[in-house]
């Protein structure tokens, strides 16, 4: 795990499975996290904040800069999933996927800009493999998830030409222990057979940890990371290496 000693990162969807483990992750590597959700949910978050609603953006970022001066990494976490295909999903739930998913990364990297510039530092976005390879029931998961890994090479070029640099990378895990993955489970006509193949279809025959995922964007947020920028990071067992 890198060293995130004496640093400040932002992570939003900071209440949910991978948020949280995010968040966990960073203190126990020595930086500050700054957790934010829409809701507390039970967990501890420093800011409220709708990833969806640019006014909240601005305001949160103003109060993280009074509170510190400063940002050195952001974790855009936030994220939801809609089962339906091309026909069957509807448009407000297409909307509400690609609402979270992308224009709330879209937003986080927007505004997290400005802190950044003036040390350098590290966004690390939540695609996903979905972003990778296509799943006929995941129509809006699929476009949004896509979206972020494409503005997230777009981010780290833009990122490249500050100095000192402002680095940014999309993590693209497989199916993880925690919510996401057990509401879709439910929604499908045969729980059991549905997690069965899932599984099956992940070479290592599991599924992922959040606390996995957490460590990468450990690294990609650390200097050890230093010469990584615009890249997709699969932590999938094996499932894009077919």
């Amino acid at each position: 795990m890198g060293d995130l000693h004496d640093k400040i990162v932002m992570v939003t969807g900071a209440a949910g499975a991978v948020g949280s483990a995010v968040a966990a992750a960073v203190r126990e590597a020595g930086g500050i996290a700054v957790a934010t959700d829409r809701t507390d949910d039970g967990k501890t978050i420093d800011f409220n904040l709708d990833v969806t609603d640019e006014v909240a953006w601005r305001k949160v970022m103003a109060e993280v800069e009074r509170a510190y001066g400063r940002l050195d990494g952001l974790v855009n976490a936030a994220g939801v999933v809609a089962l339906g295909d091309v026909e069957q999903l509807s448009f407000t739930e297409w909307r509400r996927v690609l609402s979270v998913n992308l224009d709330g990364t879209f937003l986080g990297c927007k505004y997290a800009f400005p802190l950044l510039r003036r040390r350098g530092g590290a966004i690390v976005n939540l695609s996903s493999v979905s972003a990778l390879i296509g799943g006929h029931n995941l129509a809006a998961y699929n476009a949004s998830k896509g979206g972020v890994s494409l503005l997230s090479k777009s981010v780290a070029l833009a990122g490249a030409r500050c100095k000192p640099p402002i680095r940014c990378n999309a993590v693209c895990p497989a199916f993880l222990e925690g919510p996401m993955v057990e509401s879709t489970v439910r929604a499908a006509r045969n729980p059991d057979t549905a997690l069965e193949r899932m599984i099956a279809d992940i070479p290592l025959r599991r599924l992922g940890k959040p606390s996995e995922v957490a460590a990468l964007c450990v690294y990609l947020l650390s200097d050890a990371a230093a010469f990584v920028t615009g890249a997709d990071l699969p932590i999938d067992g094996g499932l894009t290496a077919r």
